[in-house]
């Protein structure tokens, strides 16, 4: 069962600049701040745009998933390297979501970016956040154990859950895998249906700029430029410390695994263009896990490492709590000893795992966090709400690239990265996989 796929790098013609993805996506995201600023009212109407962009995303990441995991599980001869992948998957995710968080904390202390606010939290207005605050209070470790099962075998599939699709793509595969010769027909077909669906996800992605243009036009109308000017500090270390934390960490885990983080950025221009535009790293899943497959990582551990990074390896995510938590901390003058910093890095351990990245997930964390550390007031979250927006897309970003890093680093490890492949897709060369579209950027 166990099938190989080739590797196309034959050219497909030059193709106009204006035809490329990323190239509309840039366009769209500009059209958007422009008429966001210009036209506040127009562009907050065009929410709906925006969300309907991300509602297709979704409608086809279950299934890509599921193929994915499936056909990559059933088509490996070892199922004792399925849990060695994930092993190693959850390795990488837990020391280097640490360290995220550790970076955030030792930024926050040295750079002080709340200090001197003076802020009474008895002045804020804490039913801004009850909303998040409610959410929060819903999360705990058994909750999220017990969310992780699915009711049905079939209706994680209907459900706007990861680790559920997750948990039975990995069940079933094994299952297919696990009765030999008897499950070819029923891998045969799923393999053939992984192509379909490949392609519906290349139609999809042709309405990208679309929901980017929304999506930005939204964030500019609502909140505006201008709401950036009373926090800059905030989020101006943020970006700062997430573009640090990719270029010198990640980029020195590239380095020692043989590749440019630079060249990886470009490779996934596209994607990280329409992450920005949309401020969800889950409107580029599908299109992940297709590249990941293109730059010589096998189909069974990009099927492991993508879903399950999405909400265990979130590096943007963790900087984010560590720093917007001290943040807060330092604009109400609550002086944190070395104990408990150590407690918030702590609690944001486990809390911070199995935010999915969606929108606002970031936010719910942070005050499922503080809810459970008392000495950081819930309420100082108001402070940094206006301006959430603007660091959700950062948090995307770097959640995103952490992902494709942590694809290519447990394929190394496993021994069976493409480096002809991988060269080839960060060189430019287009590359196409046998029942995967041409690339549309």
């Amino acid at each position: 069962m166990n099938t190989i796929q080739s590797v196309s790098t034959a050219p497909t013609g030059p193709r106009r600049w204006y035809t490329h993805l990323y190239v509309q996506v840039l366009v769209a995201i500009t059209a958007g701040v422009l008429l966001g600023h210009f036209n506040p009212a127009l562009g907050e109407a065009l929410k709906p745009v925006g969300d309907m962009f991300i509602k297709l995303v979704k409608m086809v990441i279950a299934p890509v998933i599921f193929l994915t995991i499936v056909t990559g599980i059933a088509g490996m001869r070892d199922l004792g390297s399925v849990g060695r992948v994930a092993a190693k998957a959850f390795a990488y995710f837990l020391f280097f979501s640490t360290l995220a968080l550790v970076v955030g904390l030792i930024v926050a202390n040295v750079v002080r970016p709340g200090e001197g606010l003076n802020i009474d939290p008895a002045t804020l207005d804490a039913g801004k956040v009850a909303q998040y605050s409610a959410k929060a209070h819903e999360t705990s470790l058994v909750g999220f154990l017990n969310a992780m099962i699915p009711d049905t075998l079939v209706s994680a599939l209907a459900q706007d859950n990861i680790l559920q699709v997750l948990v039975v793509a990995i069940l079933f595969g094994i299952s297919l895998a696990s009765i030999g010769e008897r499950g070819e027909r029923v891998f045969a077909i799923l393999d053939d249906v992984s192509i379909v669906v490949f392609k519906l996800v290349s139609i999809v992605m042709k309405v990208a700029p679309i929901g980017a243009f929304g999506a930005m036009a939204f964030t500019i109308g609502k909140y505006g430029v201008g709401s950036l000017a009373n926090l800059a500090q905030l989020v101006a270390t943020f970006y700062l410390t997430s573009a640090l934390f990719v270029i010198v960490v990640l980029g020195a885990v590239a380095r020692l695994c043989g590749f440019s983080i630079f060249r990886l950025i470009a490779y996934l221009k596209g994607e990280l263009l329409l992450v920005l535009g949309t401020s969800s790293s889950e409107s580029a899943l599908p299109a992940l896990i297709e590249k990941m497959e293109r730059a010589g990582c096998p189909k069974a551990v990009v099927g492991l490492v993508v879903p399950t990074g999405y909400s265990f390896n979130l590096d943007g995510t963790n900087i984010y709590m560590t720093l917007a938590a001290l943040f807060i901390a330092q604009a109400c003058n609550v002086d944190l000893t070395l104990g408990q910093q150590l407690l918030l890095l702590g609690v944001a351990m486990l809390s911070s795992k199995g935010a999915a990245g969606v929108t606002g997930a970031g936010f719910i964390t942070l005050a499922a966090t503080l809810s459970i550390v008392p000495a950081v007031p819930v309420a100082g979250m108001a402070l940094i709400l206006g301006v959430d927006r603007f660091m959700s897309e950062c948090r995307s970003l770097t959640n995103f690239i952490g992902n494709a890093v942590a694809t290519i680093v447990v394929s190394r490890w496993e021994g069976r990265l493409d480096r002809g492949a991988l060269d080839a897709a960060l060189s430019g060369r287009e590359l196409v996989l046998p029942g995967h579209a041409v690339p549309a950027e």
